[in-house]
């Protein structure tokens, strides 16, 4: 590669082309390849480099504290769940019809695997995802009332194309988060889907937000459009000791 054609290269910021351009073009000599054909080799590389490095930013975006998969996932110990269901969902028909997913179930049944599994799969064809502990949730919540961001935090996390919220139930929260969390499936509503996990009941939700007229309202919203995926069945987490 001549200095000239690296430095446009660069100036174009086509950095797999670049890097493998040498490469290609001794296989495509090699091989007789025609120019219109190596073009294409040259710009597919490129494509699908980018692809990558866009998927790579997109799972660091979602913040995913767990590995999970769908492919990973132990349906056959969890035999209470339904894995057709289950692979149903993950054809992602509920991302444009805005369909929320709760997983209900006592801790260590697999409710988190679920949630990050099908959030990983939506990742994976292109949508933008945010995995987020309830409990941190509702901390940057609070803190956005000290500083007066919240209208910030709350088109931010409105937007994000599959919001999936863990352990919705294990925290002690505020009227103010109830409030603002509020806000946020309202906004959310009808709009983008939502999934949660958590231990409690719909019935005990009242209890958990504290305020039964907004608590009635918040599950008006998120079971309007709604998969309820009830787990009783043993734990799964691999126990030590």
């Amino acid at each position: 590669m001549n200095e000239d054609l690296k430095q446009l290269l660069q100036n174009l910021k086509l950095k797999t082309l670049a890097a493998r351009f040498d490469e290609m073009l001794a296989a495509a000599e090699k091989n007789g390849t025609p120019i219109p054909t190596f073009i294409a080799q040259l710009l597919r590389a490129e494509w699908h480099a980018r692809q990558e490095q866009a998927l790579a930013a997109r799972i660091h975006r979602a913040k995913f504290k767990e590995h999970w998969t769908l492919e990973s996932f132990p349906f056959k110990e969890q035999k209470a769940v339904k894995e057709r269901q289950i692979r149903t969902l993950a054809e992602l028909e509920f991302i444009p019809k805005a369909e929320n997913i709760v997983f209900i179930g006592e801790t260590g049944v697999g409710k988190t695997g679920l949630m990050v599994g099908l959030a990983r799969k939506a990742v994976q064809n292109g949508y933008r995802a945010l995995f987020i502990q309830a409990q941190d949730l509702f901390d940057e919540m609070y803190a956005s009332i000290a500083d007066r961001s919240s209208r910030k935090l709350l088109k931010s996390l409105a937007n994000v194309d599959v919001l999936a919220v863990d352990e919705l139930g294990y925290c002690n929260i505020k009227t103010e988060q109830t409030n603002i969390f509020f806000k946020l499936m309202e906004e959310r509503h009808r709009r983008k889907p939502t999934l949660i996990t958590t231990n409690l009941p719909y019935p005990a939700w009242q209890d958990f937000l504290g305020n039964p007229a907004l608590t009635k309202a918040l599950l008006s919203r998120l079971r309007e459009r709604c998969h309820t995926i009830t787990i009783d069945g043993p734990c799964i987490r691999p126990q030590t000791g």
